[in-house]
């Protein structure tokens, strides 16, 4: 059996004619327990947790369920352990050594960021249980990874406001997220560099966006509104109530019954007149939104054959669209796995062909950048946009002139 070992202190006796060969003595390896919690954090960072079960963890470790239920009581308390392992390591990024007493306001938060840049590349396989799964932790736990996080928080904050003395507490926590969210997007992608690279990538997005000169707060021109759709319009109602839905309890908690209840349909029936089943409805969703995506680049290509141009007018739709749909943009970072899989490569492909193609105009503003480089900047900005959608909502410290401000900065750079 896999990390099975066998004790060769005494050799196994040959057997004789008419007796049985000896049975080979198997000890239980000492760090089994260690062994577990490994392949678990790798089964919730690529399946989430939901996609996880213990018997599919036992099966990878070539070991029973009994055994593994003799180390672990449950799916639950391997998924708060590593998700907890984690948000404890990136936590510890704050702490500062004795001799940072002497250090400029730049060296300590300098030292804290490329502290939480190491943390997060070594941790990256299960980072995305932080960004995307701490909802289903127990409120206990996560009130306890919520105190983690805050001295990692409050630490930024203090050290941006060392250097950016001029920024009121609304525009530090502005910074602060964009920061945070630019580390711990390499979490959304599999785009690969070697460590020393990665890092210096991610420093020197966090320097463009820590010296970003902020427009002014205000409120967008053009309030985002809500989406209004025809009740005659069933298909399309089902496809924005259900993302509603998603986002508010997450895809596993939600039922066909709660769909056509808030689309004001009479039972769950009357949905599959329009789609065979809630994973379909998923993926309709995401199709929706990854071909807009996609269109978007069309057009702008074919109005501009300057690239930063293009570029520019492509933050401005992706940042009002993401205003427009904050629910489908949030749930297509975290339900993705539940797409049927021959779909699931479709909108990848998809995906993949839209961020090449915002790499590619990237690398004509800065030729120093490689394909792997520029595909990195793209996710983070993408993620960033997310990112102060959850935190600010449609406040204007975080509006949509300051959101393409930002995505500038991670792209464009300093």
């Amino acid at each position: 059996m896999t990390g099975m070992t066998v004790d060769n202190r005494h050799p196994a006796r040959s057997a004789t004619s008419g007796e049985s060969a000896p049975r080979e003595v198997r000890r239980r390896p000492k760090n089994r327990r260690a062994q577990i919690a490994a392949a678990s954090a790798a089964a919730f960072g690529s399946h989430g947790y939901h996609g996880v079960s213990m018997e599919g963890i036992a099966a990878e470790l070539g070991i029973s369920s009994a055994a593994l239920y003799r180390h672990y009581p449950s799916k639950y308390s391997l998924f708060r352990e590593e998700l907890l392992r984690v948000g404890t390591a990136m936590s510890a990024s704050a702490h500062l050594p004795e001799a940072a007493q002497n250090w400029s306001p730049r060296q300590r938060l300098w030292h804290i960021l490329d502290t939480l840049i190491a943390t997060a590349i070594d941790n990256r396989a299960t980072l995305t249980l932080v960004r995307w799964e701490v909802r289903y932790l127990d409120p206990a736990d996560l009130a306890t990874l919520i105190d983690e996080q805050k001295t990692l928080t409050v630490a930024l904050e203090t050290h941006l406001g060392d250097i950016r003395p001029e920024l009121s507490r609304a525009d530090l926590r502005v910074l602060r997220a964009s920061v945070l969210s630019v580390v711990t997007s390499i979490a959304d992608h599999r785009a690969t560099l070697p460590t020393k690279s990665l890092a210096a990538l991610l420093n020197a997005a966090c320097a463009a966006i820590v010296t970003a000169e902020l427009p002014d707060p205000r409120p967008d021109e053009a309030t985002v509104a809500s989406v209004e759709i025809p009740d005659s319009f069933k298909h399309e109602l089902l496809l924005h109530k259900s993302a509603e839905l998603f986002h508010e309890h997450g895809y596993p908690n939600v039922s066909m019954d709660d769909i056509a209840t808030a689309a004001g349909l009479s039972a769950a029936s009357a949905v599959y007149r329009f789609y065979r089943g809630k994973s379909d409805l998923l993926a309709a969703a995401f199709r929706r939104g990854a071909e807009m995506v996609s269109g978007a680049i069309r057009a702008a290509v074919a109005d501009s054959t300057d690239a930063e141009v293009t570029l520019t007018t492509l933050i401005e739709h992706y940042v009002a669209r993401s205003f427009a749909e904050r629910a489908l943009s949030f749930v297509y970072y975290t339900e993705f796995q539940h797409v049927p899989v021959d779909e699931r490569t479709v909108l990848r492909n998809i995906q993949r062909l839209s961020v090449e193609e915002w790499a590619r105009l990237l690398r004509e503003v800065r030729p120093e950048l490689s394909p792997v480089q520029a595909r990195i900047h793209i996710h983070a900005a993408f993620a960033m946009v997310v990112d102060l959608g959850r935190a600010f909502g449609n406040r204007p410290t975080a509006s949509q002139e300051r959101v393409r401000w930002l995505m500038r900065q991670v792209l464009f750079g300093v």
